[in-house]
Order: C-alpha cells, then structure tokens, then sequence
C-alpha cells in the first residue's frame, strides 16, 4: 500500500473537480481536515485520503487566484471609509516608490 501524507497548506482537486486545501493533519484520530474553496470544512481519515490517491483521484494544484471564495465579505463589510481621490496621491510618477533613501 502506498501511503501518501497530505500537505497542509497545498490545495488539490478531488475527484469531482471540486478544489480544497488541507488545513490539518490529526495523527491520533488519522485524518486530515480540509477546507473546500466555498469554505466548507471537513473531515477526511487517512484510509480514504490514501484510496484517492491510490485511484488517482486527487491532484495537488495551485492555490485559485481568487481566495475570497471561502470569504463572505465585500468591501462595505469591512466597517471602513475610503475616500473618492485617496489613490490619486499614491499614483503620482514622483511617489512610485516607498523606500526612503
């Protein structure tokens, strides 16, 4: 049998295309815990994780550019104000860089 440990903090595809990323690893209880892009969380013991594996159903992946999928919060969530012109000052030619000589 070939046993394969998870990753926590890679992202893979399942099986059916749906993309997660392992969010722990129990070793008393032998399961993994993942996140799913939706902000599903659950449970996965290590003898299914490996059958996967084994079947070639899971695929590690890059992170989705888009993270905010399991966050459900806009910009007006955020409890703070932004001014109409506030960008204007940080896109002058003469203020590209932040370093201080």
């Amino acid at each position: 049998m070939n046993v394969v440990k998870p990753i926590v903090g890679q992202w893979y595809r399942g099986g059916g295309k749906e993309v997660f990323e392992v969010v722990a690893i129990d070793d008393a209880d032998e399961t993994v815990e993942v996140q799913y892009f939706d902000g599903t969380v659950t449970e996965i013991d290590f003898d299914s994780w490996n059958e996967q594996v084994r079947d070639e159903l899971l695929d590690a992946v890059e992170a989705p550019e888009d993270w905010s999928g399991s966050v459900d919060a806009g910009a007006e969530d955020t409890g703070r104000e932004f001014e109409e012109g506030a960008l204007a000052s940080w896109t002058n030619s003469h203020e590209q860089s932040l370093r201080r000589s």
